[in-house]
């Protein structure tokens, strides 16, 4: 026992010491008890120090499955006793092959080629810099159109070219010197709207402003990207419904080529396998992450039609080649992995048993109305994001030094509850295998959580 506490008192030292934390003031996290995970399994995860916590962000939103899934630590294992990697340049491999056809088979109608990269930033780049080398040396391209609109509130990713076209002020401002210019139009944000219109009388203004956009900007815009009915990092801001299906449109009547960003909200979070599904919309463009191998590996997809494909074939000589590509580019392990997630969608009819989970989870998000610190409560099948605001009446928000939401997820942590906030949005999104006893406490600990802190702060 002895023993151990002493390991477990390291690795906090350790932590400390040497990991740079992703998303996180160092500064603080040093000062605060730290939570080192050990194990996993279901919707559970344990602590170095036996604590259990409800996963209740599938760690980081990838987690579909839960932890130690029999079948997709079966598939790992025995890819292993095969080949860990082999690159994917000018070679190929067996998994890579398999999933690319199975996912080609379930994605919208129309998506014929996968490229594989390794996390969702890198899909969105190469979706990016498919659009515009598309634009430059395909036959029916314009070189002129090298321009990209995005929505504000948007998320796409972290490297240049995601950040380029990410809309979150707190994310992406301290690097707009080293962005490339992209063309912003609102974004749906319907409890604090632009336009100071409410739904459903404001026709959709949003909408009205983006046309005005697209029809000042076509001649030099390549794509639209845009994250489908959910804008996950903002706030998982809602998307009313039509919404997509006219951005589909308006898309074809400008020919700007639609990019899909389905990093978030793929893989049955919204209730389908991909949110696209939800208003039968098909993307020049789709990118893949999180959820593609289950939360077990890293792996991502850019997908694409075949008239994409073709724009970028030629003679060596022409170098209409993509150059682009990364060391673990189809990963053989990742793959096996993906493949097996999609076999427990199948086999498990994940989704079908999803949708009373869905429905009892808007139940309980009911209440949480109720409550005088909570402005809105937004739900996508199980994304989820709860809006913490100081005065229900003017929707003031805390101020940013209370840390009302950091507080929340700390109190709910005292719990057994890990869960992540976004400014003051409270950000639930558990595994879809998540049962409903555990999705009741889940709910239990935030409501109670979310009243202690506010309570706590107002007096």
């Amino acid at each position: 026992m002895k023993a151990i506490e002493e390991r477990n008192k390291q690795l906090e030292i350790d932590d400390g010491k040497y990991i740079w934390h992703p998303f996180t003031q160092m500064q603080d996290y040093v000062k605060e008890e730290s939570i080192i995970i050990e194990k996993g399994s279901g919707c559970i995860l344990t602590d170095i120090n036996g604590n259990e916590y409800i996963d209740g962000v599938s760690s980081l939103w990838t987690n579909v499955h839960g932890h130690r899934k029999k079948k997709l630590d079966v598939a790992v294992k025995k890819q292993l006793d095969k080949i860990a990697h082999s690159t994917l340049l000018g070679l190929s491999n067996v998994p890579a092959i398999r999933y690319a056809k199975k996912i080609v088979g379930i994605t919208p109608k129309g998506l014929t080629r996968v490229f594989y990269s390794d996390s969702g930033s890198t899909a969105v780049e190469v979706a990016l810099k498919i659009a515009f080398q598309y634009q430059q040396q395909a036959r029916d391209g314009n070189p002129k159109k090298k321009k990209f609109i995005s929505l504000y509130n948007s998320y796409h990713g972290d490297t240049i070219g995601s950040v380029s076209v990410g809309g979150i002020g707190l994310f992406h401002s301290v690097y707009k010197h080293l962005l490339f210019e992209s063309i912003k139009a609102e974004s749906p944000y319907c409890y604090r709207c632009a336009f100071g219109k409410s739904r459903p009388g404001c026709n959709l203004e949003c909408l009205s402003r983006l046309e005005e956009i697209m029809n000042a900007h076509a001649h030099e815009v390549t794509a639209m990207v845009i994250e489908p009915l959910v804008q996950g990092a903002s706030g998982m801001l809602l998307q009313p419904p039509g919404y997509l299906k006219k951005v589909r449109e308006l898309c074809d009547r400008y020919n700007i080529f639609m990019i899909a960003d389905e990093v978030a909200v793929g893989f049955g979070k919204t209730g389908k396998m991909f949110a696209c599904e939800h208003e039968d919309v098909t993307p020049d463009i789709m990118t893949l992450a999180k959820g593609i191998s289950g939360g077990y590996l890293p792996l991502a997809a850019t997908l694409t039609t075949e008239k994409i494909y073709k724009g970028f074939l030629g003679e060596y000589e022409e170098l209409k080649t993509f150059f682009h590509g990364h060391t673990y580019t189809g990963n053989p392990l990742a793959c096996a992995a993906a493949i097996a997630n999609l076999e427990v969608f199948e086999e498990e009819k994940v989704l079908d048993k999803l949708q009373t989970k869905i429905e009892h989870f808007k139940q309980r998000l009911q209440l949480f109305t109720a409550l005088d610190n909570v402005g809105d409560v937004r739900q996508c099948g199980i994304m989820v994001g709860i809006e913490l605001i100081a005065d229900k009446n003017t929707k003031e928000c805390f101020p940013p030094g209370a840390r009302i939401g950091h507080r929340v997820i700390k109190e709910a942590r005292k719990h057994g509850l890990i869960i992540r906030p976004l400014g003051d949005v409270i950000v639930l999104m558990p595994s879809l295998s998540i049962s409903i006893d555990e999705l009741d406490r889940l709910c239990d600990i935030t409501y109670e959580s979310i009243r202690t802190v506010t309570e706590k702060y107002k007096g």
